[in-house]
């Protein structure tokens, strides 16, 4: 799990802003390989000459620095430039150079105005060839998808909504996305990790809503919040919305609407249920219960000792990062403090908001029913993650948890450790995962 602004692997993000249709996308290649040329060069001054207005308010060139070093201190050091592709992103046209660094591969996506003008920039996983395909234990003719609508006013958020055939009232579960500007379905490279779920459930009679996040799909009025943001305007207002909606469509048993959380929304759902107690019970998979700022040293040091040895550049990335997260935990964080002095860019607002928060700790002093899943390979939420859970709510009756030995964060099936370059690989949630969901939602 990572951050407000981060994605779901481990990204930092500067979202687009507005970006017409008037240059030819295949014209803007050059000028984006250019731009990737020197920051790999960390010639940041050059790279942001050609940024618009708005991108050099939120992204001069000092700031540029610390997002280029923030993704270099995830991804390891830069290799080269492999492949360029042009697409579409909440409409508009995107430059899509992907870039090999020592521990990852990224997509690396720049968005132009129509004077060519750089006015976006995104980091994200790799986005594999291969195809999705259905997991075996997704039944197509036992539900129908409708498209819909979660939210009002400004956050309009689509939807999809799978629901059972031929069941009078079903149980429904909302879905809470992990960090970052996740679509509908959770997509890292060529997995969908939320349509398996979706899907899976659905086939088994229960009805499943999913939609896009807030941070992907109003990035522009997102990023004009960004030193503002806390995880309420992330992530809790549109699960609380999704539940709501879940409220009124017909053929939903509303005495039955569950919260599943993943990774960061694991995180927070016991504040979405604290915020709605009329919901019938959490399931939280992946949910950190420590202090996100500890959370992302420790994935850093992981993925820096995958070869062995840190190295003295990797030594200064981290000394960098623990004293941006030994300010986080000081008391001189106040809410002007700049958010180029703090972890991967996130703003001063969002650390002092989950400061203190004890997810586990608060969830103990919920009744309603829970399910914890946690997958044991996984390197970004742990299992000391998970002895927190297990902890403060071992001794519930209505509280089952459950532990899978070759689950990696996406609860896909893996070997030996789960490395950044695994979420590239093709694969599915677990059907264990799927059944012991199923079962427990029987249950209650």
């Amino acid at each position: 799990m990572k951050t407000a602004i981060a994605a779901l692997l481990l990204l930092t993000v500067c979202s687009p802003i507005v970006l017409c249709e008037q240059i030819e996308s295949s014209e803007l290649v050059p000028g984006a390989r250019e731009f990737l040329k020197y920051l790999s060069e960390q010639n940041f001054e050059l790279a942001a000459a050609n940024f618009d207005s708005t991108m050099k308010t939120v992204m001069p060139p000092d700031k540029l620095s610390d997002t280029w070093k923030s993704l270099l201190e995830q991804a390891g050091k830069f290799k080269q430039l492999s492949a360029t592709r042009t697409e579409k992103m909440a409409g508009y046209d995107v430059v899509v150079v992907t870039s090999e660094f020592d521990n990852a591969v990224i997509d690396i996506k720049v968005v132009f105005n129509q004077q060519g003008q750089i006015s976006g920039l995104w980091f994200a996983p790799a986005q594999a060839a291969a195809q999705y395909d259905s997991p075996g234990y997704v039944n197509p003719r036992a539900f129908r998808k409708s498209e819909v609508t979660v939210g009002s006013d400004n956050w309009k958020l689509p939807g999809t909504l799978t629901m059972p055939w031929g069941e009078e009232l079903v149980p429904a579960i909302v879905l809470v996305h992990g960090s970052g500007p996740n679509d509908r379905d959770e997509t890292i490279g060529p997995n969908k990790p939320f349509k398996d779920i979706a899907e899976g459930l659905s086939s088994n009679g229960i009805a499943v809503l999913r939609y896009e996040k807030r941070t992907l799909k109003y990035p522009e009025q997102m990023m004009a919040m960004s030193e503002s943001l806390t995880v309420r305007q992330e992530t809790i207002e549109d699960a609380l919305a999704a539940i709501k909606l879940l409220r009124q469509t017909p053929g939903i048993d509303t005495s039955r609407i569950f919260v599943l959380g993943h990774s960061l929304g694991g995180t927070v759902a016991p504040r979405i249920a604290e915020a709605d107690m009329s919901i019938a019970g959490l399931i939280v998979m992946a949910g950190m219960t420590r202090p996100l700022e500890d959370a992302l040293v420790e994935q850093i040091e992981y993925i820096f000792t995958l070869d062995g040895e840190i190295s003295a550049g990797e030594k200064n990335q981290l000394d960098s990062l623990k004293q941006q997260v030994a300010l986080v935990k000081s008391q001189e964080l106040s809410l002007g403090t700049p958010s180029r002095e703090l972890p991967i860019g996130v703003p001063a607002s969002y650390w002092l908001d989950l400061r203190g928060y004890e997810p586990a700790k608060l969830a103990a002093g919920l009744s309603l029913p829970m399910l914890i899943l946690q997958g044991e390979r996984d390197y970004q939420v742990t299992m000391v993650d998970f002895e927190n859970w297990k902890k403060q709510l071992s001794n519930r009756d209505n509280v089952m948890l459950r532990p899978y030995p070759r689950l990696n964060h996406l609860f896909i099936e893996g070997d030996g450790k789960s490395t950044p370059q695994e979420y590239n690989n093709s694969g599915h949630i677990s059907q264990s995962v799927i059944a012991d969901i199923v079962d427990w939602i029987k249950k209650h």
